[in-house]
C-alpha cells in the first residue's frame, strides 16, 4: 500500500504524507487520496474498511472515491493515467479490467 501512496504522490507532485494526514487538503491532495484509495481497494481486493483505516477515513469515504475514480475512468485522459499509474505501482493490467467490467 505504501508503493500506491508513494506513486500516486509521485504522480500529482505531492509529498506522500499528505495523501494520508488527517486534513482534507486542497482538492489535488483530495484527489490524489480518492486515487490512492481507489487503487488500493481495486489493485489489493482490501475492503473499504481496511483501506479507510490504512488511510484514516471511514469505510464510506473509500466507498465515495472508489465511486468517483471509478466513474472519472469514463474520461479517455483519466483512464489512460489510472492505467499508468497502476503498472507504476506493479498492479498491472487486471485490476482496470476487474474495475471496468462492474461497469457493462
Amino acid at each position: 500500500m505504501q508503493r500506491v501512496v508513494g506513486c500516486v504522490a509521485a504522480d500529482f507532485g505531492l509529498d506522500a504524507g499528505l495523501l494520508t494526514a488527517a486534513r482534507r487538503g486542497s482538492p489535488r491532495v483530495a484527489l490524489a487520496r480518492q486515487v490512492a484509495m481507489y487503487l488500493s481497494h481495486v489493485g489489493f481486493a482490501l475492503s473499504f474498511e481496511t483501506v479507510g483505516r490504512l488511510f484514516g477515513r471511514d469505510r464510506t469515504t473509500v466507498a465515495h472515491a472508489c465511486r468517483v475514480v471509478e466513474d472519472s475512468r469514463d474520461d479517455v485522459w483519466m483512464d489512460c493515467r489510472l492505467a499508468t499509474l497502476e503498472r507504476a505501482c506493479g498492479l498491472g493490467a487486471a485490476p482496470a479490467q476487474r474495475a471496468t467490467e462492474g461497469r457493462r
